[in-house]
């Protein structure tokens, strides 16, 4: 008999907790449909926002072929500024500058302001592409260091050259980035620097083409220092 209550009450548990549910999808049915539209809306919202972005992105690729033929050609001016049929980098980052190619441009456009001597453009430009690629993104940096440079501002050029041997961590690029560094050093007569970053080379890139040579750049420090 005591089974069968305990049965008997734990339908009757089951038929409230039932009952309670049906209650509350019905006192809050309007508010559980309203949540799950809102959740629809913006799903299909994040999803149009990618498709459009994508397709953009497309979109400033094409347009962005001509500046990127003058840019090989080395007609810098034409790259940047366009054509008049064709659009420049300047155009594609007025017109696209949130799409992976738009940024991209800016890197474009950095380089042919720095072969064009208009150096703080080149740094303003360069800044500006934060595309997290591992080969450009150190490059972008490296290059700001070479328009700091040519501005005279040599302490922001080596603080650039190192940053960017930091990000490239290769034995391809690192080598060449952190020699711009060593040898802005001497020019500044900073020498125990200079032979702490030719040392690095020495020891983190010896088979490199720098690491071959890099003997000769250390005696001549440590020449300088006696």
């Amino acid at each position: 008999m005591a089974k069968k209550n305990d049965a008997n009450k734990g339908i009757q548990n089951v038929e409230e907790t039932l009952t309670k549910t049906e209650q509350f999808l019905e006192d809050n049915y309007k508010s559980l449909l309203y949540g799950l539209g809102v959740v629809v809306v913006l799903i299909g919202l994040i999803w149009l926002v990618k498709f459009m972005g994508q397709r953009k992105n497309k979109e400033a690729q094409a347009q962005m072929w001509a500046a990127e033929q003058f840019f090989g050609m080395d007609s810098m001016k034409l790259a940047l500024d366009g054509s008049g049929n064709d659009l420049g980098f300047l155009d594609i980052i007025d017109s696209y500058g949130g799409t992976k190619a738009g940024k991209l441009a800016y890197f474009y456009a950095g380089v042919c302001y720095l072969h064009l001597g208009d150096y703080q453009n080149a740094i303003d430009h360069l800044k500006k592409y934060n595309l997290n690629d591992e080969l450009v993104a150190p490059e972008a940096v490296a290059l700001i260091g070479d328009a700091y440079v040519e501005l005279g501002q040599y302490d922001e050029g080596v603080k650039n050259y190192l940053k960017a041997a930091d990000m490239a961590d290769n034995s391809f690029h690192t080598p060449v980035y952190l020699m711009k560094a060593g040898e802005i050093c001497e020019i500044q007569e900073n020498f125990t620097k200079a032979l702490d970053i030719y040392n690095r080379v020495k020891d983190n890139y010896p088979e490199s083409t720098e690491g071959r040579s890099i003997e000769k750049y250390i005696e001549r420090v440590k020449l300088s220092t006696k």
